[in-house]
């Protein structure tokens, strides 16, 4: 995993899974999920709730790849780390005998061209 800046402190739940960073700013926190999405500054114990509570979970939802400004995909993310994010094309559940599915290799934190499946209209 490529580093992250320095100064940001990893965030754990219980079992030691890494469930983002809290990172410092003036006098409040802001945090940064695993996808590397930012929040607001607000307090520490605000920013360790926040991640509690956003958990991992959101790294299973189906997402919209733009391929092109006219075409886009339904992925799912196989792979996700300050390295860059890998998304797989979803097979909506069919297996294809043994065909392999298209992945795409995408910048981290997370590009405009990647979005959660339930922002995309149509």
């Amino acid at each position: 995993m490529a580093p992250v800046p320095t100064g940001w402190i990893e965030h754990r739940r219980g079992d030691n899974e890494l469930i983002g960073w809290i990172v410092p700013e003036g006098e409040d926190f802001a945090t940064v999920d695993l996808l590397g999405r930012r929040s607001e500054p607000v307090d520490w114990l605000t920013a360790e709730e926040r991640l509690d509570e956003l958990g991992i979970g959101y790294l299973a939802d189906r997402y919209a790849y733009w391929k092109t400004s006219e075409t886009w995909a339904r992925v799912k993310i196989i792979e996700v780390s300050p390295d860059g994010i890998t998304v797989q094309e979803d097979d909506y559940g069919d297996a294809i005998g043994g065909v392999p599915l298209p992945s795409h290799r995408l910048v981290w934190p997370m590009p405009v061209e990647l979005m959660p499946l339930t922002e995309v209209s149509g």
